[in-house]
């Protein structure tokens, strides 16, 4: 493990990793909140690698389960057991959709220590008796508030209820919202419960800023403001897949190395786009919140929300894509006048006032026109509404 680690240059532990892998090589439950980007894949892979380490099992049935939100994750988590088992024969498998279940049934049949997958495809290899969990001796949950969102708990419980009664549950997750405490009840043995969030749900090594703009200059202010940073590596996110295809085929025209990923792509042209985008191959990547939580990509310099998230609690994790493990970041919010409400949600939950910027000789937000003097007959009385027509409704502009 001392060489793994060496090889991974992971030389100390972050507060995450040094609170958790003692618990969880004990033996114990751990209900751990973290934000991403502080080094939980590792807290629990350590664990899971040093126990399997005196146990020789010669069944072909795994003795861990990580189950995750998304592909990516899944095929991120994977990646990252394999890099910390250097030297060691230990088998891990992603188990995820997208992808022909033929391999993934093959690979099965072959054995394997750990598993890693989405909810929705570990479920589906139960169904067909292509996978069996009687030997488990650890169940880890990874962004368990993320996959409640998108409506996995179903599939979880039923995940759960197939497990051994006497295994391990390491349950990690962003934020412990009710959904996630009533899981830990139902599903864990007295677990010992660690919060390594900071007081501010942002974070600290993170420089924020906003500019106000109007919805048909996006574009433009995007342009200016790539020239303005020249980003090491940036992530752009929009609200919508048809947003993201848009902005990707506008912006592709203006610069070199840029790629979109959103869901509707078939699984083989999202792990494509992954890879250049890790590799540095790609240094701007158009996506939906599909990337907005647990993809690790170090060189990420900058996160611009083209379009605010529809929830605030999204905006945290989608600029937790940069500043990863104390690394310095900045983010760039475009905020319509009409969203001033949404800035100040996600100003209340961060604790903190996001700095207005200004790209200099462009103008975001067309300039009011001058008010005019009004006629005697303009200041007069309103006209009576002619009989049998509705009267016109004044609407109230958004500032």
């Amino acid at each position: 493990m001392l060489k793994a680690l060496s090889a991974a240059a992971y030389h100390t532990p972050s507060p995450v990793q040094a609170g958790i892998i003692p618990h969880a090589l004990a033996g114990t439950d751990v209900l751990g909140q973290a934000r991403t980007g502080t080094g939980k894949t590792a807290a629990f892979a350590i664990p899971l690698l040093e126990k399997f380490e005196h146990i020789s099992s010669k069944s072909k049935n795994p003795l861990a389960i990580v189950l995750v939100p998304t592909r990516e994750l899944a095929v991120q988590v994977r990646d990252e057991i394999s890099k910390l088992a250097l030297g060691r024969k230990i088998r891990c498998i992603a188990l995820y959709g997208g992808k022909p279940i033929r391999s993934q049934i093959t690979q099965l049949q072959r054995g394997s220590d750990i598993v890693v997958g989405t909810p929705g495809r570990v479920l589906d290899h139960l169904a067909r008796g292509t996978l069996r969990l009687d030997e488990l001796l650890c169940v880890v949950l990874d962004e368990a508030d993320r996959m409640l969102d998108i409506g996995f708990r179903p599939d979880i419980e039923k995940v759960l209820r197939r497990c051994p009664r006497n295994r391990q549950t390491l349950l990690l997750s962003a934020t412990v919202a009710p959904g996630v405490e009533r899981l830990a009840k139902r599903y864990m043995n007295e677990p010992v419960v660690m919060d390594f969030s900071p007081q501010t749900k942002s974070v600290s090594t993170i420089e924020q800023h906003y500019f106000t703009v109007e919805e048909q200059r996006k574009f433009e202010l995007l342009l200016r403001l790539m020239q303005r940073e020249q980003p090491e590596q940036t992530i752009v996110f929009c609200r919508t897949k048809r947003g993201t295809d848009r902005v990707h085929r506008k912006l592709s025209q203006k610069l070199k190395a840029v790629d979109c990923i959103h869901g509707d792509m078939q699984q083989s042209a999202r792990d494509r786009v992954m890879r250049s985008f890790r590799s540095g191959d790609v240094r701007v990547l158009i996506a939906t919140d599909v990337v907005g939580r647990g993809i690790d990509v170090t060189s990420v310099s900058h996160i611009i929300n083209y379009d605010l998230p529809q929830s605030s609690d999204d905006y945290v994790h989608r600029v937790g894509r940069t500043g990863r493990m104390g690394r310095e970041g900045i983010a760039f919010s475009f905020v319509t006048p009409e969203q001033g409400i949404e800035l100040t949600r996600i100003e209340m939950l961060i604790n903190k006032q996001l700095s207005r910027d200004e790209i200099e000789g462009f103008q975001a937000v067309a300039q009011a026109a001058p008010p005019q003097e009004l006629t005697s007959s303009e200041t007069a009385a309103p006209k009576p509404t002619p009989p049998g027509q509705r009267p016109r409704r004044r609407h109230r502009r958004g500032l």
